[in-house]
């Protein structure tokens, strides 16, 4: 049997630790410098579905709803090349608040195909929807609650399964997670609407099971080797983890790098946050979570069990 080749992934634990850092700190000042650029589903708008006899250019829809006085359309295929989806988030009249109420929303709508149809195009208005900016603020808030809510369930997961310190360990190298995602999305500037949140729970599920199996190898480990320093035992234990750990990276980067190239507009968010969050993820779960361990002083006398007439703390 081929011996297994132990890495020192614990090597540069400090230098990964001042990455972190200086990428959490560079997310912080983003998110509260620049903010996120909160889709309609969080700032309240009108989404719009109309119908064209011929394939429509999207590029040419958004101009012409710029033309008309619409600032900043969001203009997308929706299923076929003649199904186009228009999300608006500012109707460009003298008093907003009056017209935007769901009385007014089939004027919003004719406004809309009446500037389309400019042109001599034939279009049928399909469904018009308004997001209302209350109902953006609930899910904002609803949104928010629920990933603290995953947190501390995570949190309390772990604590029951392993250990505190492996709780906490856990609950931070997430929260590392979550924030440079965040983060990214503050950069960048691209929208945050309800799929990206639904993007960025995902990433917690995946990296929380990446944490999981290492932790459950650690813990295996510590109980074999009961003479072995934590620094060697968490080594052994993300070595052993590794390509298990790599391959369902590559395979699910490979997917997603998919959907970001072929989805279209309508999931190009969505993947590019499961893209980076996958990413950052894979890297948390070797260098934030393990490291958090070390930091925490997580010792063999936390999770050894007493072998019959010994006392742990008699242990070397």
């Amino acid at each position: 049997m081929k011996e297994l080749k132990i890495y020192n992934f614990m090597g540069p634990s400090r230098a990964m630790m001042v990455v972190s850092a200086v990428l959490l700190l560079l997310s912080s000042v983003s998110l509260s410098t620049r903010g996120i650029h909160l889709g309609l589903d969080f700032s309240g708008g009108t989404q719009i579905e109309v119908g064209y006899q011929q394939p429509a250019a999207v590029e040419t829809v958004r101009a012409q709803l710029v033309d008309a006085g619409f600032d900043g359309p969001t203009v997308v295929h929706f299923g076929a090349e003649t199904e186009v989806l228009l999300r608006l988030k500012e109707i460009p009249v003298v008093d907003q608040a009056a017209v935007q109420s769901e009385e007014q929303q089939p004027d919003i709508g004719q406004r809309v195909v009446a500037a389309l149809s400019a042109g001599g195009e034939q279009i049928e208005l399909r469904r018009v929807d308004y997001v209302g900016p209350q109902i953006g603020e609930e899910l904002r808030e609803e949104g928010g609650l629920g990933m603290l809510v995953a947190l501390a369930v995570v949190m309390l997961y772990v604590a029951v399964r392993f250990q505190f310190k492996f709780a906490l360990g856990a609950v931070l190298a997430l929260a590392h997670d979550v924030i440079l995602t965040l983060g990214f999305f503050s950069v960048t500037q691209m929208e945050f609407d309800l799929t990206v949140l639904a993007a960025i729970l995902a990433v917690i599920g995946y990296s929380l099971n990446d944490t999981i199996i290492v932790f459950d190898r650690v813990r295996e480990n510590f109980r074999k080797l009961r003479k072995t320093q934590a620094v060697d035992v968490i080594n052994e234990s993300l070595s052993q983890t590794l390509w298990r750990t790599l391959n369902t990276s590559v395979t699910t980067l490979l997917v997603l790098l998919a959907l970001y190239i072929f989805g279209g507009e309508l999931i190009h968010n969505f993947a590019a946050a499961l893209l980076f969050g996958v990413l950052v993820g894979t890297y948390s779960s070797i260098y934030v979570a393990a490291n958090l361990l070390l930091l925490l002083k997580v010792s063999r006398e936390d999770l050894l069990q007493p072998v019959e007439g010994e006392l742990v703390d008699d242990l070397p």
